[in-house]
Order: C-alpha cells, then sequence, then structure tokens
C-alpha cells in the first residue's frame, strides 16, 4: 500500500524543476576535475558543498570521508560524502544511494559555451542544460536529493530508510573505493542499492542497466632491425615492421571493422527483446556525430544493441608512426599500437588475452618478432539478472512516473565501480539508474542533460523509495 503522503511528495516535486536545477548549477560550477592535481581542491570544495547541502536536507552524520595516503601513492585520495536518515528503524529496509561528484577534464575540447558555466538552450528534443557533469553523473545523484527534501518536507518522514555515498574518484576508475568500502562498512550496509550513473534509451523510455562490457587494455609491438633503414635501398627484401603491425591488427576485425575474435552468440530471446530498444540509424548518426554521406555499420542479422552492448571490440588507441612532420624514407626498426579491447559481459581478461595472444603471435607476417603485452587498469565486465521485488518495484514507479516501464539495457563503456559494487555486493538487488540519453555526449565537449528527463528522475524516485519500502518490509 503505498504511504499516505506519497501524492502530496509527488505533487511537490511536479513543481520542484525550477529549484532542482537551481541546485544543480551551484554544483556544476565547481571544476571538480579528478583526473587533474590543479582541481584536487575543488574536489574537496564541493565534497564540502554537498556535505552541507545534506545537512540542510536533513540527514544525520553528513560527512566528508578520508582516506590515509599509502606509500605508493602519487596523491592522497579523494574524498568521498557520506550521509544518512536511519529514522525508520530496523523494521524498514535500507536504500543505499551511489553517485560521484567528480568531473571529467575539458582541456582541448571544442564547447559552445564554457563548460562550468551552466547554460540551457531549447533543442529540437525539448530543453537541455550544458556543462560538464550535467548528466554524468551531477544531476543523477541530485534528482535523489529533491526526491528525499520532498518527502521529509511534505510528509515529515521517509518511507525506509537511506543511505547516501557520493564518490569523487569515479572519473579516474574508482581507485580507491574498495578501500573506502574496507575502512567505513557501516556506510555502505544496506538492503538494496541505487547506482546513479547510466543511459537511458530515449528521452521518452527509461533503462534499467543489468550489463557492461569489461575493458582490457594491450600493447602490440612488432620489430625487425636494430635500427632504422633506407626504404629504397632495402625496401622489398627487409621487413617492414610497420606495415606487419597493419595486417596483425586486421586479423581482428572483419570487413566492417567489428572484433572477430571471442564474438560471442546472442540469446534468441534477448535478441528479439533488444529490437524494442530505439536506437535506429538516425539515433546512431546524431549520438556519434557521423557526417553526412556515413552510414551506421549494417546490422548483419543482430540489433545494433547486441553489437554495442553484448559484443566485444576493439579500438586502437595510439600508434608509434611518426607523426606528421617527421616522416623520413626509412624502414623503422620497431612499431607497436596500444590497442583498447572492449570486453563481452561474462567475458574475461584472462580469456580475451589469451585468445589475442594466439591470434596475433603465431605465424607473424614477414617473420617480425611479436609481442603482445597486458597494461595495467582495464576493469571487469559484469551481467546480471534483474528480477524479484526490488525490480518489480521499479518497474512500477518507472510506470507511475515515466508512463513507461524501464527497459533493461546494457551500456558498451566499462564501469569500474558497478563491476566492484556487483563482486561485494551481487547478493543484494543493484538497480543502475540515470539520467544520461543517446543526445548527452558525456565525456565530451557540450555535455548535456535533458531537462525532461532530469524530470521524471525526480518523480521516479519519489514512487521508488516508497515502492522499494513496501515490497522490501518483511510481511507479519
Amino acid at each position: 500500500m503505498a504511504h499516505p503522503k506519497r501524492s502530496a511528495v509527488v505533487d511537490h516535486v511536479q513543481g520542484s524543476l525550477e529549484a532542482g536545477i537551481t541546485r544543480l548549477c551551484g554544483f556544476l560550477k565547481i571544476p571538480a576535475i579528478s583526473c587533474d592535481p590543479a582541481h584536487f581542491d575543488d574536489v574537496r570544495k564541493l565534497a564540502e558543498h554537498v556535505r552541507d547541502d545534506l545537512a540542510r536536507v536533513g540527514f544525520d552524520r553528513s560527512r566528508v570521508l578520508d582516506l590515509p595516503k599509502l606509500p605508493d601513492d602519487k596523491h592522497p585520495p579523494l574524498p568521498c560524502v557520506a550521509a544518512e536518515w536511519l529514522k525508520a528503524g530496523p523494521g524498514k529496509p535500507t536504500i543505499l544511494v551511489y553517485g560521484h561528484l567528480d568531473l571529467q577534464p575539458v582541456k582541448g575540447e571544442a564547447w559552445d559555451t564554457p563548460p562550468h558555466e551552466p547554460v540551457r538552450k531549447q533543442t529540437p528534443s525539448g530543453e537541455r542544460l550544458y556543462a560538464r557533469g550535467a548528466a554524468d553523473d551531477m544531476a543523477g545523484w541530485v534528482s535523489w536529493l529533491v526526491a528525499l527534501e520532498a518527502w521529509i518536507a511534505k510528509a515529515g518522514e521517509l518511507p525506509c530508510n537511506i543511505k547516501l555515498i557520493i564518490e569523487g574518484e569515479e572519473e579516474i576508475g574508482s581507485p580507491n573505493l574498495e578501500r573506502f568500502m574496507d575502512a567505513y562498512p557501516d556506510v555502505f550496509a544496506a538492503d538494496v542499492m541505487v547506482l546513479t550513473d547510466t543511459e537511458n534509451p530515449s528521452t521518452v523510455i527509461p533503462g534499467l542497466t543489468i550489463s557492461l562490457r569489461g575493458l582490457l587494455e594491450v600493447e602490440l609491438s612488432c620489430s625487425s632491425s636494430t635500427s632504422d633503414v633506407h626504404s629504397g635501398l632495402w625496401g622489398n627484401v627487409a621487413p617492414d615492421p610497420a606495415m606487419a603491425l597493419v595486417k596483425l591488427m586486421a586479423r581482428l576485425v572483419d570487413d566492417d571493422g567489428r572484433m572477430t575474435v571471442l564474438r560471442r552468440p546472442v540469446d534468441p530471446d534477448w535478441l528479439v527483446a533488444s529490437r524494442l530498444v530505439p536506437l535506429t540509424d538516425d539515433v546512431v548518426r546524431q549520438g556519434a556525430h557521423l557526417k553526412d554521406g556515413v552510414n551506421p555499420l549494417p546490422d548483419r542479422g543482430l540489433s545494433k544493441a547486441a553489437w554495442m552492448w553484448r559484443q566485444p571490440a576493439v579500438t586502437i588507441l595510439s600508434t608509434t608512426f611518426p607523426a606528421p612532420g617527421s616522416e623520413k624514407n626509412a624502414i623503422r626498426k620497431s612499431a607497436s599500437a596500444m590497442l583498447s579491447v572492449r570486453l563481452a559481459p561474462g567475458q574475461t581478461r584472462d580469456e580475451m588475452l589469451a585468445a589475442l595472444t594466439a591470434t596475433l603471435t603465431t605465424a607473424a607476417p614477414a617473420g617480425v618478432l611479436v609481442t603482445l603485452t597486458e597494461k595495467a587498469g582495464g576493469s571487469m565486465s559484469w551481467d546480471y539478472v534483474a528480477k524479484g521485488p526490488a525490480f518489480d518495484a521499479a518497474d512500477r514507479a518507472y510506470q507511475a512516473a515515466w508512463g513507461h516501464t524501464p527497459l533493461r539495457i546494457g551500456i558498451g563503456g566499462s564501469i569500474p565501480f558497478v563491476a566492484l559494487f556487483g563482486r561485494r555486493f551481487g547478493d543484494l538487488p543493484l538497480i543502475l539508474n540515470g539520467v544520461m540519453d543517446p543526445q548527452t555526449t558525456a565525456h565530451g565537449p557540450n555535455e548535456s542533460l535533458h531537462l525532461g528527463v532530469f524530470h521524471k528522475a525526480m518523480l521516479a524516485n519519489v514512487h521508488l523509495i516508497d515502492e522499494l519500502a513496501e515490497a522490501l518490509t518483511p510481511k507479519g
């Protein structure tokens, strides 16, 4: 049964969009770029700002969490913010809401407006707010603040217990998040977790993310000589490592440029359901910024969602080929490339590395010497079955707010904190939602938030709090 004050809370949030935008813009003006030491103080400044705002809303133990610097750390870990409201008591479930406050860098990007000065613009799809971090991930967790504040203001209480953890290092791969989990276990103790850093398939259809591709980076190197040699004197008789490198990389892909190594079969039922995701050619053209005359890759019997979410992919990150202006007529003694490999959900780094080694280091072109080296970093893939009372509750909440139940979707990218939560708390319901859409351009210039999506996220959160409270409270 719905909380008797839920309708009043919904009415309040219906009129709270402008206040929510104002709060969001205040956060977005702080350039909390976690990869740049020059902005570490901004990360802390924003963390303190968020802490104070949570305390003002009515949360208890609103605080900035820190970790000590370890001997191998280049810099001290950046902070997290934690807060809680536990007045519903032990008989009610506890929801943990995760978000991150740190931002991607903007240096070198061609923004149409200043990236840290939020600007509203009307677009064909509706009004959007342009700023770095607007949708990734500031509005994701701010939509929760608006919903929680409305519950406290209009009902005087929350239907269940709530904990918030806002990380300051997600955009650099969450290198210390597990240390925070170990150091502050009470902060993460919950019955259900909502992770607010994902995408919706469109501005009118919500999504719940249930899979992520993993990430493996490798260096592929070819060598043949102890020095560069004259291409006119030795071309056609001496092996060329640069040509060999190109031929080796071509082994990994088909004529469309799609990776063939460890390509996965797709479940027929999943494939049918994936065709409901509105990933049209026009969506791809716009989201991927394709030039006129360039078309999306052909589907080849799969859906676009299957190619994006369920199959491995490879990208060339860099090569040692001479840069323009440093050309010379020589066969280089060596050549190498850094490759980024996206792992299909369920694939492991070891599995992919073994397959790449077998593909790239046997029968080397022109007999060159080939090495393949795994690089540090990367992340696990993640595959999840979203079933049970918590997900039924999410369906009801989104139906009430969006007029549509959320599609179960994947993400082609890799989000290390999700795989970490899955490993540490995989026995709990993990609800992945967010405010991004195909036009958000996260991590790129002109990142934006669709304000209609932001408003629906606020409303969905109002319903979700109450639906989870009802679904997960022990009966009898």
